[in-house]
């Protein structure tokens, strides 16, 4: 397996080769080209199993993300249930498994590219004034396309929610479910905590920089414990945890459905297909089935048991409204004759990080490093550079509000990367960034460079996805609303001033590390390093991790916002749940793509209770 990753590698190199002048820009592009060929030529799944779909299935999974891979797999395990799981995207292959090369993902076809509505309060430093909102299309989904980053949250995130009267997902309820998909390796985890048994490899890269030393170093100097943050204490720092194994990435297609493969006969999988709308009987208002649209036609399957929706908090959202599960009056404006009136949509919730840049005089990660042929040889080991994931090194949590108290609800968690964005100008395409903008701020800096990036754990902003028409080819609009909430703004405000003053510990002074003084385009006026110049700032690198839940709100009956209950059963319609992101009401203080996996286990035992599997 992974020496066909070098045959990629190697095969890119020689083209590469053949232009001894290629500047960075077509080095990219040819990379871009070369992942797409690589699809085809060495894949590790079939464009096409050659399953013939059947007429009726007893579940229908849509969406084969982080969710929907573990829910097909573990429904499956019942020989009896006959299964499909359908992906809009294609086959995950060997380039995508690289850790090195995550950022480079976002510019390929496995990607949805979504884009958020304009805005004059955020993403101002972005092309159009909208950040660019990358989603995985692919077997595996955002699993595939993401930084590969493993936290859990904070044990509070899942009190709160089920204080907030969703019951059975306290931390006490859920905590088996993390240690049932973990595949653990990290050394010092704590036993009473880690799961080491499961199908999720999770494990530390091996290679690590000058500079990510110098970032732990400060980050314990500045009061934080070297800790396993996935334990029963959050705040503290350490190297990341990351869904890897040996140098590879582990996504929820290569945990759950790879040992499967051809060993189960009752589970479908149809790739290249997307889902336009859940049949629903409006009389009895009963999910019976799906239409799906692949090769250029359109196909009616018929579900027995239930129909889940595992799309993510953006593709989820859309396919309620799509078939008549939303706010009444929104659909009706579109055309959408309302089946049921549910708050779809609503509750959007995104972490943001406005990253800051620094300066050396320690080697960082270079472009050039990608095509070492050192690199390239020790990564055939699982070894060195390669196997960092999209270069980043460290991660740390701080309790802004209560500093003084060691076991606290984290409110901002910073991540370094051992490199520039001057020095990885996939960036300025992935992330949008106007082309102005970026030279200002990234060009000719003529020094090794790393980035942290401070990230706002706990927003208390709340965005919304509509739909642009009734079309379900056209793309919904995003409407980010970050900063509608003052605290969001003053608390990103103070974590950049965290972020710099990690300069004053002696861990950063030791490799001479300093602010890139660079003034922002369009805050040039504002005193510089004032409170408001940061507040523009942050304004302008409006950088979103990734993080898009809660537009099919879990709650009560009682909360008008809710849109699926407890055991996650869409309000108002039989045999449909929803599995994903979306149902999250309330952000995780960490990256939820572990959660989603804890989400899909839990899910899948609450099915196979209710249908007396268990």
């Amino acid at each position: 397996m992974r020496t066909q990753q070098f045959v990629l590698i190697a095969c890119l190199l020689a083209n590469l080769n053949r232009d001894s002048n290629a500047q960075r820009g077509n080095i990219i592009t040819n990379f871009f080209e070369f992942l797409r060929r690589g699809q085809s030529d060495l894949n590790i799944e079939h464009v096409d199993d050659g399953v013939q779909l059947i007429n009726e299935y007893d579940f229908i999974v849509v969406g084969a993300g982080t969710a929907g891979c573990a829910l097909a797999a573990r429904l499956s395990e019942n020989p009896a249930w006959k299964v499909l799981l359908i992906e809009a995207g294609g086959p995950e292959n060997m380039g995508m498994d690289i850790p090195i090369l995550a950022h480079f993902l976002q510019l390929t076809d496995i990607n949805w590219n979504y884009r958020t509505q304009p805005s004059d309060k955020y993403c101002l430093a972005m092309n159009n004034r909208r950040c660019n909102w990358p989603r995985g299309k692919v077997m595996g989904g955002s699993s595939v396309l993401n930084y590969m980053m493993y936290t859990r949250g904070n044990r509070r995130d899942y009190d709160r929610w089920a204080a907030l009267g969703n019951e059975g997902w306290s931390y006490r309820d859920v905590l088996p479910y993390f240690r049932k998909y973990e595949g653990s390796e990290i050394p010092n985890a704590e036993p009473e905590f880690v799961g080491r048994r499961g199908p999720v490899k999770i494990g530390h890269p091996d290679w690590r920089s000058h500079i990510s030393e110098a970032f732990v170093r400060a980050a314990q100097e500045d009061g934080l414990k070297y800790r396993d943050y996935n334990g029963h204490i959050q705040t503290g720092v350490s190297y990341l945890q990351a869904t890897i194994h040996k140098g590879m990435r582990w996504s929820s297609n290569r945990a759950y459905l790879y040992p499967i493969k051809g060993k189960r006969a009752n589970l479908h999988v149809k790739k290249n297909a997307l889902v336009t709308k859940v049949l629903i009987d409006p009389n009895t208002k009963t999910a019976y089935g799906v239409v799906l649209s692949t090769g250029g036609q359109s196909y009616q399957v018929r579900a027995r048991r239930e129909v889940i929706l595992s799309a993510g908090a953006i593709n989820t959202p859309q396919l309620l409204m799509l078939s008549g599960i939303g706010p009444a009056q929104h659909l009706r404006d579109v055309g959408i004759k309302p089946i049921v009136d549910l708050a779809v949509g609503y509750n959007l919730q995104d972490h943001i990080a406005p990253a800051v840049s620094f300066t050396t005089n320690v080697s960082s990660i270079r472009t050039s490093d990608y095509f070492e042929a050192t690199n390239i040889m020790q990564y055939i080991d699982g070894k060195g550079l390669f196997g960092l994931p999209g270069a980043v090194e460290a991660i740390a949590f701080w309790d802004l509000s209560q500093p003084q108290v060691e076991d606290g609800w984290a409110d901002l968690e910073m991540f370094q990367l051992a490199g520039s964005f001057e020095e990885n100008p996939a960036t300025l395409r992935a992330f949008g960034i106007q082309l102005d903008t970026y030279n200002t701020m990234y060009r000719n800096v003529n020094s090794d460079g790393f980035m942290i990036f401070p990230m706002i754990l706990r927003p208390k902003s709340r965005g919304r996805v509509l739909l642009k028409s009734n079309n379900p080819f056209k793309y919904p609009l995003l409407h980010a609303n970050y900063f509608a909430h003052p605290d969001d703004l003053d608390i990103s405000v103070r974590a950049v001033l965290k972020t710099i003053s990690l300069l004053d510990r002696p861990g950063f002074k030791a490799i001479n590390a300093r602010l890139l003084e660079r003034i922002m385009p369009g805050c040039a006026k504002l005193p510089y390093k004032s409170r408001a110049y940061w507040e523009c700032y942050v304004r302008h690198f409006t950088y979103t991790i990734y993080h898009y839940c809660g537009t099919a709100k879990m709650g009560p009956p009682t909360d008008p916002a809710a849109v699926v209950d407890a055991r996650l059963r869409v309000y108002g319609v039989k045999r449909l749940r929803v599995v994903d992101a979306s149902i999250m009401p309330e952000i995780i203080a960490g990256h939820p793509n572990g959660p989603v996996f804890m989400i899909a286990e839990k899910a899948a035992d609450m099915i196979k209770q209710d249908n007396n599997y268990i």
